[in-house]
């Protein structure tokens, strides 16, 4: 009986190791997200923070700053897209195996 718990305990202080990896990779990991035409470039974080932003030299000539604004906004969404994609299947990989109930979000 007291074998089981300490397997158990094993194993969830491995999960938890696991988890812990998987969420120091999300944080590291660059995503760059691109608007139409890759006319604006975002590199963001896995913490979410914008590390460039990149325009192309025909911004410019748009001349049109809604159009800018949108174009950023864009990029902007399609980094978190991609942080968000990551992030779900590395603590897919990472919990792989635990009893967890379904459409539990992590981290906890």
């Amino acid at each position: 009986m007291f074998g089981n718990m300490g397997n158990m305990l094993k194993q969830a202080q491995m999960a938890q190791e696991r988890m812990q990896r998987a969420q120091d990779e999300i944080e590291k990991f660059e995503a760059t997200g691109e608007s139409s035409r890759s006319l604006v470039k975002v590199v963001m974080t896995g913490a979410y923070d914008i590390k460039k932003v990149e325009l192309a030299d025909e911004v410019f000539e748009l001349g049109d700053k809604e159009m800018i604004e949108d174009l950023t906004t864009a990029a902007i969404a399609d980094a978190v897209k991609r942080i968000k994609e990551f992030s779900t299947e590395k603590m897919a990989k990472a919990t792989q195996g635990l009893p967890i109930p379904p459409g539990m979000k992590f981290p906890f």
